[in-house]
């Protein structure tokens, strides 16, 4: 049997924030998001000419990614932001 989780709530649910970089920002990019004060497990998929970082967060901390990306150089236009939809099987 399998159950699709949804949002904790409209305003907390879980969300998949994308940022891709040149590779020569990556250290850059991966120092901003240690400073923030919520943990960040990244994955990271590298390509020729560019690298993307994604990683789960809260909705209540996308702007606290925005800003925080916005006031290292980085455009906050470059995050995206999806949805999580979680899949549990139960055995």
């Amino acid at each position: 049997m399998e159950f699709l989780l949804g949002p904790v709530s409209i305003e907390n649910e879980l969300v998949s924030l994308r940022v891709s970089v040149e590779p020569r920002l990556l250290e850059d990019l991966l120092e901003v998001l240690a400073r923030l004060d919520f943990p960040v497990n990244p994955q990271l998929t590298h390509r020729p000419a560019q690298v993307t970082v994604e990683f789960p967060v809260s909705s209540t901390r996308v702007d606290d990614v925005r800003d925080a990306l916005s006031n290292h150089g980085f455009s906050s236009a470059s995050l995206e932001v999806n949805r999580v939809r979680a899949l549990i099987r139960n055995s």
